[in-house]
């Protein structure tokens, strides 16, 4: 009768001991925000929704473990167990580190272990999974990519500066990333033979092991491209736009009962609910029980350029229930022309409804939302990602809603409410009719689908995304493309017709 052998616990350890010298900050570059959060709370993210992890240590830099311990109250994040002061060196944190991790266990016990730069926030579960997976054949793993550029060994010649000696075979080369797996018996191994030389020196773990325990083979897992350190400024600015290009995956759709009791007594504040989107929205929640006010110029009266009548629409919806549990904003005018052909009127037309309403909208609604922890729902359009020769106006208001989203979103977490952005591709509207006409059948997302998905948006705990609903993806052929892969290919598929 064969026995089951339970796996070994697996343990994420992040090092955050860097200083931000190099990326020219007062602080460490991990605490920096991207894309609206700290690095390292977007790292932390990502390991709390691995399945392959059980649990978090943060190894932090000296002074700031307060600051850590801030962020994870704040996001409530389950798995991290110890947040740690790390050393000095980084081969000091990674010792503190396997000390923590050996706490508690029992003789012959043994665990895994994934070390992961704090400031790689891009990391995908792909990459965690299959170092988990290689740990279940080898005792250490490495993470890397192939190398696209020549490199190059050189020799300092004294003022001359430097020269080239010698050229590698460039198909051998890879470059490193994390994170880098172990058995903890091993790295531990390794760095107590390492403690007997006097010269020991490592900038990473998998030297360690190289080093001291020649004989221990070290696996390569498939890097990432996008898995980038955020060492030098340059950095920071490719990882807030490769973060803002990603959009968040659509939540998944909840069976018809649990739409009718998440839904039931809430109210539910539509603006621009008159046609396409908005409308759908308002007759699916009210199916499901919600109490709806959908709004609009033809059928209430309601300009949302008007701070007034936004202020007395969500009053008097707040006084007849009790409560505001979403605020939905679908209401836009799309105009499209030559900007220096255009007058003013039409100018101030689109900046007051696509961009002052929904700020109007949200200071509005923020504290109705309040009470409840409720959600507010805005809506971009695949064009905001690139701007187009005349659709200056649309393009770049709609980019606005995306980081107005990203903005309330962090500024009114402490306060519990959410706030997301949709980003539905070419979708069958009467403003779109209108702006190109008919168009063949089965090129454009229905409308009732956008509001199937943005149903399901209201009813998650996402905060802070831009959620993409589209017919087909982009990638699909090309087998496991990494969400940034996507993110990217969409861009570019979005350039054939926007709105």
């Amino acid at each position: 009768m064969s026995q089951h052998i339970a796996k070994p616990r697996t343990t994420a350890v992040i090092l955050a001991g860097g200083t931000g010298q190099r990326v020219g900050l007062s602080i460490p570059k991990q605490l920096l925000k991207i894309a609206g959060k700290a690095v390292i709370e977007h790292t932390l993210t990502t390991f709390e929704k691995a399945d392959s992890i059980d649990d978090v240590i943060v190894l932090m830099a000296q002074g700031y473990v307060p600051d850590i311990e801030k962020i994870v109250a704040k996001a409530g994040f389950k798995k991290v167990s110890r947040i740690i002061e790390g050393g000095s060196t980084r081969n000091e944190t990674t010792e503190r580190a396997i000390a923590a991790l050996g706490e508690g266990l029992a003789d012959g016990e043994d665990v895994n272990v994934l070390f992961h730069d704090a400031v790689r926030p891009l990391l995908s579960q792909r990459v965690i999974d299959d170092c988990v997976a290689a740990l279940e054949r080898y005792q250490a793993v490495d993470v890397a990519i192939p190398s696209a550029d020549t490199i190059i060994v050189t020799r300092t010649h004294g003022e001359d500066g430097e020269f080239i000696t010698e050229i590698p075979d460039r198909s051998r080369l890879r470059r490193g990333q994390t994170p880098q797996a172990f058995k903890l018996s091993t790295i531990r191994r390794a760095y107590e033979v390492a403690a007997g030389d006097p010269n020991f020196q490592a900038t990473d773990d998998c030297s360690v092991v190289l080093r001291y325990l020649p004989d221990v083979p070290i696996h390569v897992v498939a890097g990432d491209e996008y898995n980038m350190k955020v060492t030098q400024p340059v950095d920071v600015f490719i990882a807030d736009k490769l973060f803002q290009l990603a959009s968040s995956a659509t939540p998944e759709q909840m069976s018809e009962e649990v739409y009718r009791e998440l839904l039931s007594g809430k109210t539910v504040v539509v603006f621009g609910g008159s046609y396409g989107i908005g409308k759908d929205i308002s007759e699916l929640a009210e199916s499901y029980g919600a109490t709806v006010y959908a709004l609009g110029r033809s059928t209430t009266g309601t300009h949302v350029e008007n701070p007034e009548e936004v202020d007395d629409a969500l009053s008097k919806a707040y006084s007849e229930t009790g409560r505001i549990d979403y605020v939905v904003n679908t209401a836009g005018v799309l105009r499209i022309g030559k900007l220096a052909e255009t007058d003013n009127a039409t100018i101030e037309e689109a900046l007051k409804v696509n961009y002052l309403a929904p700020v109007q909208i949200a200071r509005s609604a923020y504290k109705y939302l309040a009470e409840t922890k409720g959600q507010l729902l805005l809506y971009t359009s695949s064009s905001y990602t690139r701007g187009r020769a005349e659709y200056s106006l649309y393009s770049s208001t709609k980019a606005a809603m995306v980081n107005l989203t990203q903005a309330l979103s962090d500024e009114w977490a402490g306060d519990g409410i959410r706030v997301n952005c949709v980003n539905p591709e070419r979708t069958a509207t009467p403003m779109r009719t209108k702006a190109f006409g008919q168009e063949p059948a089965g090129s454009l997302l229905s409308s009732e689908a956008v509001a199937r998905t943005s149903l399901d948006v209201l009813l998650s705990e996402l905060t802070g995304h831009v959620i993409d609903v589209r017919q087909q993806d982009p990638t699909a052929a090309a087998g496991k493309a990494s969400g940034f892969e996507q993110a990217l290919a969409s861009v570019l598929d979005r350039q054939d017709g926007m709105a």
